[in-house]
Formats: C-alpha cells, structure tokens, sequence
C-alpha cells in the first residue's frame, strides 16, 4: 500500500466515526512578490484553499500588498517583527525570547501589527508567528495588550488557550529538511508525518481539535515540494472527511476586530 493510500484510509476512518479532519495552511517568511510567492498563491487559487501568509513586518513591501490583495484564498499573519536573532551564540536562535527585556520584544511586535495592519487592512490577521517557532512563554499574557489575538509556533500544542484572550493553533508537518541542505524530504516521509498527526488526534494522543497544520517555506521550495503540496491538497480536498480551515475558523473570529 503506498503512502497516499495510507493518508486516504486514514481519512476513511475519520469519516467511519463522523469526524472531521480538519487541516490548515502556513507559509513563513513573506517579503515581497516573488515568484515562488506567486506560486504558492497559484497553489492556494487553483485548489480554493486558504493559506496563511506570515510577513515580517520589518520587510514587508508594497509588492507583497499587491499580490496578496489579488488572491482571496490568502491572510497575512505576523511573523515576529524583522526575524533577527537575539539569542548568544551557543543557544538555538529566537527573535521572542528573554534576551531583551520584555517590553521591548512587545513593542516591536506592536509596532509590526499596525504596519501590517496599514498596509493590509482587512487581510491581516492578528495572530503572531514566532521566527523559528519559539517564543518564551513569559511574553504570551503581554500579548492581548498590543492587540495579538492568536499565536501560532509548530508540533502539537499543549493547550488552546495559553493565556486569556490569546489562542494557539500549531503546525505538524515540515516537508524541508533544514539541517540536510534545505531538501525536501519526499512524499513518503511527509504524508507519515500527516497521516502520524491525523492518527494521533485520532487516537486523542494529542489534542484532536487542534486541525493539522502544512508548514511551507515559499522561498526555499522545490519543484517536488510543490508539487507534493499540490497533490495533497488536491487529494484531501477530495475526500469527504477532510476539510482545509481559514484563520477565521482556525483562531475565534471575533478577536480579529482591531483592539
């Protein structure tokens, strides 16, 4: 049996219980019209699925307003302010952990939401997505005071709600071996790590409300990677038991109003 057929039976008993498995699309490192962003929109266009786009508010341009407005399938999210490194040399790199005093990562993170939120009005969604996925737990109650409504970092999380007025929705699935030349890892290591997620919700190993979440790296794909990104999407969207959420449905709809 290969791996797709392993992802459709996972599906399959999603759909024997009346479940569903719902998944979701993130994108990191946004700056500017490319055309690896064009692609990734062409992706999210032809197969109607959304994608969040996280940009970097200190990069972002105008090019990138222009071709997110253009295609609905797309929201901008905030990934930290200008993906710099604070950490000391020997630690993993973090732009959102205590190596600076606190106010000062949330007032850039302040400032980032309203250049973000000018320059894209209603298409930006106020959820924070942390440069390499980290962010020190001790920033998240600050969150709700600069107007963050959401976060958003990668495995499984540990809780919906870290924090009063602040939720999280994860990703699960990295289809680039990053450590290993920024390669795509192939079909059959990424729809293990899908159907492992989807069995593990399942299962409520981890928290089955949670939708599975793709992470892409538009800047850095390859042909294959998109073109698996484009067969999974294809494949999911045709079965009954899976459904691809928008930030909307993903994080309460309600907190997107501007604080």
């Amino acid at each position: 049996m290969s791996h797709w057929e392993d992802l459709d039976r996972e599906l399959d008993h999603w759909g024997s219980l009346d479940r569903r498995a719902t998944l979701w699309w993130r994108d990191d490192d946004a700056c500017a019209d490319t055309p690896a962003l064009q692609r990734l929109l062409s992706v999210a266009r032809t197969n109607d699925v959304p994608v969040a786009v996280a940009a970097i508010p200190a990069a972002a341009d105008e090019t990138l307003a222009a071709a997110i407005v253009a295609v609905r399938q797309a929201t901008i999210v905030q990934h930290g302010y200008a993906h710099a490194n604070h950490a000391p040399p020997m630690e993993r790199a973090a732009e959102l952990g205590l190596h600076r005093p606190a106010i000062a990562c949330l007032a850039e993170l302040a400032s980032g939401r309203q250049a973000l939120m000018r320059r894209f009005d209603d298409r930006f969604a106020p959820i924070v997505v942390p440069p390499w996925n980290r962010i020190d737990a001790a920033l998240l109650p600050g969150l709700p005071s600069i107007g963050i409504r959401g976060v958003s970092g990668f495995g499984p999380r540990k809780t919906a709600s870290p924090h009063p007025g602040l939720a999280q929705v994860n990703t699960h699935v990295d289809p680039i071996a990053w450590r290993r030349d920024r390669a795509f890892i192939g079909d059959a290591s990424a729809l293990e790590r899908v159907v492992g997620h989807l069995r593990a919700r399942r299962m409520r190993e981890v928290d089955p409300a949670e939708a599975t979440g793709l992470l892409t790296h538009h800047l850095v794909f390859s042909d294959a990677a998109w073109t698996f990104v484009d067969a999974l999407i294809a494949r999911t969207r045709r079965h009954a038991a899976a459904a691809w959420l928008d930030t909307g449905a993903l994080f309460d709809a309600t907190s997107f109003r501007s604080a």
